[in-house]
Formats: structure tokens, sequence, C-alpha cells
């Protein structure tokens, strides 16, 4: 038999056990605190920028075409070689006329002999206006001849003079009628004329198109031997070192872009980011279609490059580039990371630790850049705040550091 203190002592055991196995479950039940990263409010200079894709461009272009139409030398310049002012970039020669069929040739004879007759009869009309003129000066002459002797009144010499003044005016009109009819006849001749091989060389003369600047040769448009018509464009001149860069910003951000604003230029393909300032806004807009099909209004921001040339040989014309332009500086801002807001409704929100838990407030945000955020109420410097909050956190709960 059992003992009366073994027993109790198997008792005792049994009641610490269970007391055991209830603290556990206890600890297990309760909250635990969540680990989570802080940050703090600090307070300084806020500079927001606007990053987008920019283009290169000259910021002189020539575009040398073709004064007239004609058949076009080969060009023997090349993409990069440079070129004086004045000098000859390509040769023009007139172009040959059309080649005419049996009919068109034949037409053109039958025109030819119409246009001789009628030659022949303008040569006739000049003799018989001058035979006409040499009566009229033989009756002048005899009538003041009569008028001096009294025969005849002084009205009548007067018709007679004035009938030599005519038939003075009929020949001369007699003889310009010739004049052009020999003219139509040797018109229509030249278009009877073959094109002979050798007038490229002799009556023909070419036409030199020259630089209007020194530069180099960027684009070559017509480089083979051709027929162009007049205003063809035949290549482009420029002096590469002299480049901008242009980006399209949305309307609501170029309102805060003034000339002389700095820009920062990356990704350009060289070692280190590109200076600049912004030269000007374009006044119109136009709208453009994002990628997510949202249609935008934006606005062409014109960048000078204040890097020198000699440290960014490598950049072209067309090329592309990431360009950062400043819109918006606020002196003394309570800034926090911008992972550290959630949206609470239409407003933004945070976690602030307070004694070693989580309370939520609510802020008013001014600004955002890439990686912290303006608030312009509801916070103030030097508090803790949660970023990246899981999404189990809620007000109050309890929370250790990371």
């Amino acid at each position: 038999m059992m003992r009366a203190g073994d027993i109790m002592k198997k008792k005792l055991g049994w009641a610490m056990g269970v007391m055991f196995v209830l603290a556990l479950l206890v600890w297990a039940f309760l909250p635990q605190a969540t680990e989570v990263e802080l940050a703090t409010v600090t307070q300084g200079r806020f500079e927001r920028t606007v990053q987008e894709d920019g283009k290169t461009r000259l910021r002189e272009r020539y575009v040398v075409a073709t004064p007239l139409t004609g058949r076009v030398d080969r060009i023997v310049l090349k993409q990069g070689d440079v070129v004086a002012r004045e000098a000859v970039l390509a040769t023009l020669w007139p172009t040959v006329p059309a080649l005419l069929d049996e009919r068109s040739r034949d037409e053109n004879k039958a025109r030819i002999a119409s246009l001789e007759a009628s030659a022949t009869k303008a040569h006739a009309s000049v003799g018989r206006a001058g035979a006409a003129l040499d009566q009229a000066r033989a009756d002048q002459q005899r009538s003041e001849t009569l008028a001096q002797a009294g025969f005849i009144s002084p009205n009548q010499n007067d018709v007679e003079r004035l009938n030599v003044r005519l038939r003075e005016k009929e020949l001369d009109s007699a003889r310009q009628d010739e004049v052009a009819a020999r003219h139509e006849i040797e018109y229509a001749r030249i278009a009877l004329r073959p094109h002979e091989p050798g007038a490229r060389a002799g009556r023909n003369s070419p036409w030199p198109i020259k630089a209007p600047v020194a530069g180099k040769v960027l684009k070559i448009y017509q480089q083979s031997e051709g027929l162009v018509q007049a205003g063809t464009p035949l290549l482009d001149l420029g002096d590469p070192t002299q480049l901008e860069v242009v980006v399209d910003i949305l309307t609501e951000d170029a309102t805060q872009i003034t000339p002389g604003t700095p820009v920062l230029m990356t990704h350009w393909g060289g070692p280190q980011a590109l200076q600049g300032r912004v030269r000007l806004v374009e006044p119109a807009a136009f709208t453009k279609v994002s990628a997510l099909g949202v249609q935008e209004q934006r606005v062409n921001a014109v960048i000078e490059i204040s890097t020198p040339p000699e440290q960014r040989l490598a950049l072209g014309d067309g090329f592309k580039v990431d360009v950062q332009v400043l819109v918006q500086v606020v002196d003394r801002a309570v800034m926090v990371p911008v992972s550290a807001l959630f949206p609470v409704g239409a407003r933004s929100a945070l976690f602030v630790v307070e004694g070693g838990r989580a309370r939520q407030r609510e802020v008013q945000v001014g600004a955002r850049n890439g990686t912290h955020a303006w608030i312009t109420s509801g916070l103030t410097k030097g508090a803790q705040v949660i970023v990246y909050p899981p999404a189990t956190l809620t007000q109050g709960a309890s929370v250790v550091t990371r």
C-alpha cells in the first residue's frame, strides 16, 4: 500500500504538469510582437524631378535639295565626311528631252511645213507693204509739187502725208509677222532635233550644288545617279558637336519648368551623366497616347547640353537619353520614405511607433519623388515610422525592430 506522503507527491506532480501545459497554451495564444523596419522622419531639401526619354538632335540642320529637275551624278561623299562652305556636293544636269514616236514626229513635220507656208505668206506681205509704201511716197511727192504750183489744196497734201505714215506702219507690222513666223519654225524644229550624246559635255551646262555651310555629312538620301525632281533632298549637313535634347513632358509638369531649369541626362552610353539646362518650353502642346492607351497632353522641352563636347564625343544625332528635369524644390520640408505610405480612402496614412506599438496616422502629402514624400501636415521631425508595413499590421499592435 502507498503511503500518504507518496500520494501527495504524486498529486503535486500531476498538478505541476497541468499548470505547465496551461502556461504553454496561454503563451502560444498570446499575440506576438511584429518585426518591422523603422525609418526616422527627416527635415531638409525636397527635390522632385520628372524623368522621361529624350532624343538628341542637331541645333542647326541643313537639308541640301535640288533646285531644278534634272539628272544628278553619283554622290561620292560618304556619311561623316567633312565639307567646306561652297564645296561642290553634287552635279545636276538638265533633263534629256523625251523621245518622239513616229506619229508625233510626222505631226511636227506637218506643222513645220504649215509654218513655213505662213512665213512665205508673211514675206509676201512684207513685199506688198513695201510696194504700197513706195507708191504712197511717190503720190506725196506729186502732191507737194502740185500744191506748190497751186493746182491742189493744202489739205490734199496733208492726206498724202498721213497715207505715207500709215503705209510705214503696215510695213513694220508685216516685218514683225515675218520674224514671228521664222521663230515659230525654229521652235518646231527644236522638238525634232535629236539628243546628242556629247551634249552633256557641250551645249548643256551642269549645275553645281554647293554646301551652304561648313560641316559634316550626316545623311545621304540620293547616293546613286538618277533623275530627280526639283526640291528632292540629297543629303543633310550639320555640326554633330552642336547638339540639343528634345523631351516631351506632361503639361501639368511643364508649367513648373522655366528656362534655365537644371537637367541631368543619363544612360546615353557614356560613363558619366551629362549636365544641361532647359532652353525652351514650346508654347503648343500635342496629344500622345501612352503605353497604357491613355491620351495625354504633352509639350516639348528643348534642353541645351552644358557638358563640353570633348566629354561626349560618342553622342550623336538622334541618340536616346534619360532626362531628369528638376521641377520642384522645397526647403526645410518634412520627409518620409515613400515606402512608409499606404492609401486610406482618398488620403494617405502611415504607422508611427509610439511606446513599442504601431499607431496609424493620416497625413497630407504635398509631393513625391522616387524615394521620399513631402509631408505638409500630420507628422513632425524625428518620429519613427514603419517602412514596408505588413498587411497584417493593425492599430495598436506590438512591434519590434527587425
